[in-house]
């Protein structure tokens, strides 16, 4: 989840020129799932895959989670994004666990995005963790992902700084990708934006380019999160294109259709997201707090009560019924 932010930056920075220089597929290392090529993400039958999904809450509510995947699938997502807490902040997901949500995701035919949570605001938030922390967690857990290449991809570290101390970023990105391909990850990874993940600063709009070529196997794509920062379209418009027009993977890894720290126009970013055939993954299933209620999509965890930001998400213009497909790995 995002919080208030600090300060906004009203003024776009210029696009570094370096984000242009690396072709996304140069270089890029045979894959035996989800792989990268040209700026698309594509699945292990090499068909290109457009994340549409749901992010829930596991670590919160783990007793919620099977019951959970299934409805969102029935809903028709393609997709899951699952909270799992490191040790650090929240208690730790192990092995089994992991396991456990591995299955229950291939059981509903969902493409698995996990997610390390304990990260969220690293520099700001009092407790977070390091995205080398983040590392050591995925090195700890990771008989539970090894061979489920074609099902799951690892999103490194939530939010993984705050609003003060990301000039980092990039350089701690870098290193954690390094690590995780060092220790015998080939799994498609996922980079958050630093700035409670909505990059205000441009951080990670500006160094991708670098993150992506440090990946040995090219098999990184960038996740931005939209809430307040993004309330109008030409700001999503930007945003999104500055990535497609770079060849850089990118989704959208977490909205909402209000925030405490503005409105953002999720009218745009599905439509936007839709036109140039990029993901996304709306937060989220069920079980908010601390005043952000307002983002469950469905009252008490019960897909027969959706909110009304369920309702938009799930069934309305570009939403989950009309645009996601099932990854092709789940059809033979």
């Amino acid at each position: 989840m995002t919080r208030r932010l600090a300060a906004v930056v009203g003024a776009l920075l210029t696009m570094a020129a370096s984000m242009f220089a690396v072709p996304a597929s140069a270089g890029a290392a045979a894959a035996p799932g989800f792989h990268v090529s040209d700026g698309r993400l594509l699945d292990a039958n090499g068909k290109e895959f457009v994340l549409r999904g749901v992010n829930h809450a596991h670590a919160w509510y783990p007793d919620r989670t099977g019951k959970a995947l299934a409805d969102v699938k029935a809903l028709g997502a393609n997709s899951v994004r699952v909270v799992l807490g490191t040790g650090d902040r929240w208690a730790k997901n192990d092995t089994a666990d992991v396991t456990a949500v591995v299955a229950q995701c291939k059981k509903n035919r969902l493409i698995c995005v996990l997610e390390a949570h304990d990260t969220t605001g690293y520099g700001e938030q009092s407790g977070a963790a390091s995205l080398s922390r983040a590392v050591d967690y995925w090195i700890s857990v990771q008989n539970a992902l090894k061979g489920q290449e074609k099902y799951v991809i690892l999103n490194v570290g939530n939010e993984p700084f705050g609003n003060t101390g990301y000039r980092t970023w990039a350089a701690d990105t870098s290193d954690a990708v390094k690590r995780l391909r060092a220790a015998g990850f080939q799994h498609t990874l996922m980079a958050d934006a630093p700035n409670w993940g909505q990059d205000w600063s441009f951080t990670m709009r500006d160094n991708a380019a670098g993150v992506f070529a440090s990946d040995s196997q090219r098999n990184t794509v960038f996740s931005i999160h939209m809430y307040g920062v993004f309330d109008t379209a030409a700001e999503v418009d930007d945003y999104l294109n500055r990535f497609v027009k770079a060849g850089l993977p990118l989704v959208v890894g977490e909205f909402g259709d209000k925030h405490s720290d503005g409105d953002p126009d999720e009218n745009a970013i599905m439509s936007r997201t839709r036109q140039l055939g990029l993901g996304y993954m709306g937060w989220s299933w069920s079980g908010n707090g601390s005043g952000v209620e307002y983002l469950d999509m469905a009252t008490g965890f019960d897909a027969g009560r959706l909110t009304g930001w369920g309702q938009r998400f799930f069934n309305g213009a570009d939403g989950i019924k009309e645009t996601s497909r099932e990854a092709s790995v789940f059809s033979g």
